[in-house]
């Protein structure tokens, strides 16, 4: 779920970003690798198992269709031992965004992610952080992660 920018502050050994717009995936310059899928589409990651550290979903969270079966896949990439981590803000497109996410306040919606991560399977307990606190100068950032099972 990635565009022309990762969010990354450093550029990782390798990195593959799946996205919906090639162009935009073209653009990324930490990118070695661009996959161009629709996940609201087919949830289907169309990578092989085990073949990923690491997991990143960076504001895009917000407009999954089917996001259980979105983790469910990602636990299947993952290698064991492996992790996956959501990050949102407060912002969103909200005309894109799904209907439920728009419909609870924003100190709600670490609770929902926590959930997607505890419905899905291969996960363990996730962990829920404010990164940015709300109220502060710039906009609130929550992080939720977790493990893949052994």
């Amino acid at each position: 779920m990635s565009s022309w920018i990762s969010h990354l502050t450093e550029r990782p050994r390798h990195l593959t970003v799946l996205g919906m717009n090639q162009a935009e995936l073209d653009a990324n310059l930490m990118a070695d690798t661009t996959v161009v899928h629709d996940l609201n589409a087919d949830p289907t990651i169309p990578i092989r198992s085990e073949r990923f550290d690491a997991v990143v979903c960076t504001v895009s969270v917000d407009y999954l269709t089917r996001p259980i079966e979105v983790f469910d896949e990602v636990a299947r990439v993952l290698r064991p031992g492996g992790w996956f981590c959501c990050t949102f803000s407060n912002r969103c497109f909200p005309t894109k965004a799904i209907r439920g996410w728009v419909a609870i306040d924003e100190s709600s919606r670490p609770a929902v992610v926590a959930e997607y991560f505890q419905r899905s399977t291969g996960f363990g307990e996730p962990t829920v952080d404010v990164v940015v606190a709300p109220g502060q100068l710039c906009d609130p950032l929550w992080a939720i992660w977790a493990d893949t099972t052994a």
